[in-house]
């Protein structure tokens, strides 16, 4: 699995320091299958920051982008033209939105954003909406529908959200902690082969490897891991 275009494994580069940027994707490129470039990051450092990641690895920019149609579909297009393999847009912002990034961007797989992993379902009752459990799977298989090459959840909904979408499309899981690691600001987390084990086709994973003393070290027990399981 290690280099290779199919692990699943994300590595995200949450930071605004170009240097150590760089320093960290180096370092875990030769275990990761895609590396993020995320809003920190984009916003801070500007699009050439996707196209310089993207000569170590292909590019999940996870921008999370929620407007009208057309605005959505431009900023695909130069998410597309930056370089990226995979951009994130918000399910939320409806189908038409969804179909409009995707038609826009044929050449990239555009993954809707269900619910934030930071949420749970109080957080959810207060802004109107129902329980993840609920609203996860209807609109994953919305913007599936749509024209979304892949659904963003919790590691909680990917069975319910494989059962709404089947199995052709990728489902991307952040929150994923490995054992023994502190959850940060997410709600709802598993372990690498817990969520791979629910159906997940990648996992994203962040602080536990970008925050470790050895970063390559750290990504490279996660790839173990993934291996045995």
């Amino acid at each position: 699995m290690t280099g290779q275009d199919t692990s699943p494994l994300i590595v995200a580069l949450d930071t605004d320091d170009r240097g150590r940027l760089n320093s960290i994707a180096r370092a875990v490129a030769p275990h990761a299958g895609l590396l993020k470039v995320g809003l920190q990051a984009f916003t801070a450092l500007g699009p050439g920051v996707v196209a310089d990641v993207a000569r170590l690895r292909p590019v999940f920019l996870d921008l999370k982008l929620h407007d009208i149609p057309t605005t959505v579909a431009g900023a695909a297009v130069a998410a597309a033209d930056a370089g990226a393999t995979m951009l994130t847009v918000h399910a939320a912002g409806g189908a038409a939105m969804v179909a409009a990034a995707a038609k826009a961007a044929p050449d990239v797989t555009i993954l809707a954003v269900t619910v934030l992993t930071s949420l749970d379902d109080d957080d959810l009752a207060a802004v109107g909406q129902p329980p993840a459990a609920e609203q996860v799977p209807r609109l994953a298989a919305m913007a599936v529908a749509a024209g979304a090459g892949g659904i963003v959840c919790s590691p909680a909904e990917v069975a319910a959200v494989r059962e709404a979408v089947g199995r052709d499309v990728a489902v991307v899981v952040p929150g994923i902690r490995p054992a023994g690691s502190a959850i940060g600001d997410h709600s709802r987390v598993a372990t690498p082969a817990a969520a791979l084990a629910a159906g997940a086709s990648h996992i994203v994973v962040g602080r536990p490897v970008t925050g470790a003393h050895d970063p390559a070290a750290a990504c490279a027990a996660i790839v173990a891991e993934l291996q045995w399981a």
